[in-house]
């Protein structure tokens, strides 16, 4: 178990971390994120959407769903989370600097999703012409690796390669972090379950106990999409989670390039 930040991802100085969607930093990397920025690591986030096609808790937010005024909303749920986190350093993706040179800023839609008859989710099947799963792909690479680049990125932290749950933003947000990483040389981490084996190579676990104020009053910040109960988040759909007090990592090596 790890406790100082000034050791997590191998002493990176400057780590980014890739989210698909705004929620999706504080329920698996707020603690970490708390503690780096507390011990002036500064991390930086890059949020690919804005969670337009989310669903809604009940109650007062409940009108939201399906409407424009969603992705605003969930805008100012994030920048209440960070600022509750003390992150400073985020952006969304394909704004600058995460917006490759002479290109004017874009909106990367959230693409949706459904509900797989495993109980995972898959790729809703009508996403917009301007979700991120839409677009062409290597607009939105070249956008992550611009902010890398500019923001002198030691490190990159995202999902793992199913996403975390299958969600297609969550798992291209895999595959652009990846790519970017290896394309710079960066060391790759990945979020990785609680459950995951304890001896497996490049496994780091953050105890982030000492950050957990911080991370609550964070996850309540994000009202339209869940919810606090004691010492558990409930999500929009009703599933409970326990708040993690352990985060945990895999460094992942890059693939070995032939030649």
């Amino acid at each position: 178990m790890m406790t100082d930040p000034h050791d997590w991802f191998d002493g990176a100085a400057r780590v980014m971390f890739v989210h698909a969607h705004p929620d999706d930093e504080t329920i698996t990397t707020g603690g970490t994120l708390a503690a780096l920025a507390e011990a002036g690591r500064e991390p930086l986030l890059v949020t690919l959407t804005r969670g337009e096609r989310g669903e809604v808790t009940p109650g007062p937010f409940a009108a939201l769903a399906g409407t424009d005024g969603l992705a605003p909303h969930r805008q100012q749920e994030l920048a209440a989370a960070l600022a509750f986190l003390g992150v400073q350093r985020h952006v969304f993706l394909g704004v600058p600097p995460a917006r490759a040179d002479d290109l004017s800023p874009t909106i990367y839609e959230d693409s949706g999703m459904a509900w797989g008859p495993d109980g995972r989710a898959i790729a809703a099947g009508d996403a917009s012409r301007d979700a991120l799963t839409s677009v062409p792909a290597v607009e939105a690479l070249n956008d992550l690796l611009a902010a890398a680049y500019q923001a002198g990125a030691s490190a990159i932290v995202s999902y793992d390669d199913d996403g975390g749950y299958g969600h297609p933003d969550h798992v291209l947000a895999h595959r652009l972090s990846r790519a970017v990483a290896q394309a710079l040389g960066l060391p790759f981490w990945a979020i990785t379950a609680a459950d995951a084996a304890d001896d497996a190579e490049g496994i780091e676990d953050h105890e982030v106990s000492d950050w957990m104020e911080r991370k609550v009053a964070a996850l309540r910040a994000h009202g339209t999409q869940l919810t606090v109960d004691g010492d558990d988040i409930v999500h929009v759909g009703g599933q409970r989670e326990p708040i993690a007090r352990v985060e945990r990592f895999r460094r992942v090596p890059h693939v070995p390039l032939e030649g």
